[in-house]
């Protein structure tokens, strides 16, 4: 029997056991209710009440803060004796890199195929309210983090949620939130393993296949795929085994590099037809607002766009706080400002891009993916770098690759985090799950488990309803840290030595 054959067989008895379980699940997360002609996911639009939520509750404080959060990530508030395993930039780029990739590429192809170019519209308005949800989930996550007596640190919401609800309730939201952490877990385990990992070598394998020649080409054959997964798992066993420090290290590197190229591709692009971009932009705030020409007319695009950006940045979610947690600080509101950042360099930033670039290259494919859903994705978006780049495909896989591999390591130490939490920290505890991960890295790229992807999806956006009925509960405790922490900026900037060292940062001497 062909190691193809095995595949197949495999897929199809997995397929044939989850199917009715995914379907069933998909249903009640995705439920969508009829609005002015188009449906309405209730997930999205939780999502986007909290966004709303927090953003009023908190002052507008991914607008009012911005330019702290910026300094926090520069080090102008470092504490070297702090707690922690990573500083400020390194815990932003490891959180960023579980976010960025192919919905950044292809999702924003899809939006503004299904939604109109004015879904980008809409995607950069829930962009900016997810940052207010990433800063509230975020320093709660630092708040109630773990520190180890190794050094080193867990976090997330299967910590935050016992503990703050234990200190704001007493004994029943102690056991509420115990109930919730072990839930939360669950959840992030299981898409650790299939959304996280399998997903994205599955679709890079894809890519790659895709610009070697095809199922005829070098890396279309079975060995080809087992090669390919075999050599992804063996990166990602490397660095999972070096924890966060280790991921830390090479996402602080790999996701500015990748973010860098695709933007400035993207930035060639747009300034090739710089003509156009005025035109484009008015289509976009055209589109936004017109009712025509687009699916579900304004409320089409904008369920369009505000799908694609909470699927994208993953505000609410509650992933994130795991990375972040592990931030060298003494106070938890200052990670959650760093937080506030990662929307706005995942929606605001690369897929408005993205999105920018398709509108103003306006490839054929777009055009047809308009009238026809089954053409979109990465084709689109490789087709718009192609009017103007002719050899960008390749690099475009080469960033697939790269981010997808990013994620596959922040997303194992996501998993890692929830097993731990579930089955104790013991080092034969860790290697088995590492084991397990590193097995699912080769198996993404043989088989698609699609099932499973989707059940996968619907578990993580089940953690959404969790964890936001938590932000809520201790959004006071949120406000408290962030006073303490602007009371401390205050006191800090008030001394000679600071102002030394702010002036020292800004020339870089």
């Amino acid at each position: 029997m062909s190691l193809e054959s095995i595949t197949e067989n495999v897929d199809d008895a997995v397929s044939g056991f989850f199917e009715p379980i995914a379907k069933w699940l998909g249903e009640i997360v995705f439920y969508a209710v009829p609005v002015g002609g188009t449906d309405l996911p209730l997930i999205v639009a939780w999502l986007v009440v909290a966004g709303l939520v927090f953003t009023g509750w908190f002052g507008f404080v991914q607008l009012r803060k911005f330019r702290l959060a910026v300094d926090v990530v520069r080090g102008k508030y470092d504490d070297t004796d702090s707690a922690g395993e990573v500083n400020h930039f390194q815990a932003l780029t490891a959180a960023v890199s579980g976010t960025v990739g192919l919905g950044n590429i292809a999702g924003v192809a899809v939006a503004v195929s299904i939604g109109g170019a004015g879904a980008t519209f809409w995607m950069i308005l829930c962009g900016l309210l997810g940052m207010a949800t990433k800063f509230v989930e975020v320093t709660l996550g630092v708040k109630y983090r773990e520190v180890h007596s190794d050094g080193t640190v867990s976090g997330g919401p299967m910590h935050y949620l016992p503990k703050g609800l234990a200190e704001r309730f007493g004994k029943n939201g102690k056991a509420f939130g115990k109930v919730l952490a072990v839930l939360a877990s669950i959840m992030i385990l299981f898409f650790g393993l299939f959304g996280g990992n399998l997903f994205q070598v599955n679709q890079s394998y894809a890519q790659l296949v895709s610009v070697t020649g095809g199922e005829d080409g070098a890396m279309g054959s079975s060995a080809g795929a087992l090669f390919f997964g075999i050599l992804v798992a063996a990166l990602v066993g490397i660095v999972l085994l070096g924890g966060i420090r280790s991921i830390a290290s090479v996402t602080s590197r790999l996701i500015p590099a990748m973010a860098g190229i695709y933007i400035v591709a993207c930035l060639v692009v747009i300034l090739v037809n710089v003509t156009a971009v005025p035109a484009a932009i008015g289509t976009i705030i055209e589109g936004a607002f017109n009712p025509e020409g687009v699916a579900g007319g304004v409320l089409g695009a904008l369920i369009i766009g505000f799908k694609r950006a909470a699927f994208s940045n993953e505000a609410g979610l509650g992933s994130a706080p795991i990375a972040h947690s592990a931030v060298k600080t003494k106070h938890p509101a200052s990670e959650g400002l760093v937080a506030l950042l990662e929307p706005f360099i995942d929606t605001v930033v690369i897929c408005t891009m993205t999105a920018l670039t398709i509108v103003i290259a306006n490839p054929a494919s777009w055009g047809e993916a308009r009238t026809d859903e089954s053409i979109g994705g990465v084709t689109i978006t490789s087709d718009a770098f192609e009017t103007v780049l002719p050899w960008f495909p390749y690099v475009l896989t080469v960033a697939v690759l790269l981010f997808a591999i990013s994620t596959v390591l922040t997303w194992g130490y996501y998993g890692l985090k929830a097993w731990t939490y579930l089955f104790g920290r013991s080092t034969v505890s860790e290697t088995v799950y590492k084991s397990l991960y590193t097995l699912f890295a080769v198996a993404g790229s043989l088989l698609t488990l699609q099932t499973l992807i989707d059940l996968a999806d619907a578990v993580l956006f089940s953690l959404a309803v969790i964890n936001i009925i938590g932000l809520y509960l201790l959004a006071p405790v949120v406000k408290r840290e962030l006073n303490t922490f602007l009371a401390y900026v205050r006191e800090r900037e008030s001394t000679p030595a600071a102002r030394d060292e702010d002036e020292r940062l800004k020339t870089g001497h």
